[in-house]
């Protein structure tokens, strides 16, 4: 039976990336005749120590610990078929681990879902950034015998160092994507989710939202889930806290979803899951054209596209406005996530790179 140690930072359920690239498709993998093994770095314990300001010998007590299971890596390697690398083996500029774990009779895959090439150090660490590489992943990307990106914008960085270089989508589950009748009545719902991180994307449409509501008053209202703690008088709106546990049923109060992004190489890099999430569960979805976002919305048919001011007020007051249309587009919507970025939809695919290295 053919085995697979997958590598990663955080432990399994805590990464968005974790759970939407490769952690849903376990079960699936296990089912088609192979094992696995999962190795990560931050422990729960260790999770708010690391991503918090100071605390520098806790951390200098991570960085350690996080060397020997790396090590400990090493040694096991040979004992599986395929090593699958989500992103990086360790979290500072090295690719020592990565470039040996190359040399072992495993197979390695690497896999990305950001324009990780790029700077891009948590506040909490921007003192340790001169510990980063900025040609780290071009170096793992040129080691691997596989590399699966998110999107085409990824791959076409990764074929310019391994032709070996395929898309799978981030995906959606829609056995935990379901659609629950939790909105509250009364109130149209403009809803946004996302992290601190990219929290300055919504915030930087805010004059508009501002118009939106001085228009509709109390016919709306505004949904900000992400993990801060913030206030928008302006929007008469708190934000919502982000909770696992809870996620979809937040998410399911949501009338009209919006994904407002910069157009620069990092957000070309995105693979438009927010907006995924939104039209799995049936909420029309207005996002910018960014990267990705542009092959997953026809325009007018499953969402729409918006750019400038006057278009995010107009398409979203289109949707206000009409219940039939947000029902149309909210249905189309849905459809293009289960028939192209569901993990029905590309488990066979997932499948056939382990099997094809």
């Amino acid at each position: 039976m053919p085995k697979i140690l997958f590598i990663a930072i955080h432990r399994p359920g805590r990464s968005p990336s974790q759970r939407f690239r490769f952690e849903q498709y376990l079960t699936f993998l296990q089912q088609k005749g192979w094992q696995y093994d999962f190795s990560n770095l931050i422990s729960a314990r260790n999770d708010k120590i690391f991503y918090q300001k100071g605390h520098v010998i806790k951390k200098a007590f991570i960085f350690f610990k996080s060397i020997i299971i790396r090590c400990n890596d090493l040694l096991r390697a040979s004992k599986y078929d395929v090593i699958f690398i989500q992103r990086e083996a360790f979290f500072t500029g090295t690719t020592f681990f990565e470039r040996r774990l190359a040399k072992s009779s495993a197979k390695v895959i690497f896999d990305f879902d950001d324009a990780i090439w790029l700077p891009n150090v948590s506040s909490a660490n921007k003192k340790l950034e001169w510990l980063k590489d900025g040609e780290k992943a071009r170096k793992i990307i040129a080691v691997s015998d596989l590399v699966i990106g998110g999107n085409q914008f990824l791959v076409d960085y990764a074929l310019a160092f391994n032709r070996n270089s395929i898309v799978i989508p981030t995906t959606i589950d829609f056995k935990h994507h379901q659609i629950k009748n939790v909105k509250p009545s009364g109130k149209i719902s403009i809803g946004w989710t996302g992290t601190a991180t990219t929290l300055p994307y919504l915030e930087a449409i805010l004059p508009l939202l501002v118009q939106l509501k001085l228009k509709y008053k109390e016919a709306i209202d505004f949904k900000i889930i992400v993990d801060v703690d913030k206030t928008y008088a302006s929007l008469n709106a708190s934000t919502t806290p982000w909770n696992r546990a809870n996620e979809i049923e937040e998410l399911n109060k949501i009338d009209i979803g919006i994904m407002p992004l910069p157009d620069n190489q990092w957000t070309q890099g995105k693979c438009g899951f927010k907006g995924l999430q939104y039209m799995s569960l049936g909420i029309p979805t207005i996002m910018s054209p960014v990267g990705v976002n542009t092959e997953i919305i026809e325009e007018g048919v499953n969402g729409f596209l918006a750019n400038s001011a006057e278009e995010w007020i107009t398409k979203i007051s289109q949707l206000i406005d009409s219940k039939e249309l947000r029902t149309t587009i909210g249905e189309e919507g849905r459809k293009t996530v289960k028939d192209k970025y569901s993990v029905e939809a590309n488990k066979q695919k997932y499948l056939d790179a382990f099997n094809g290295v």
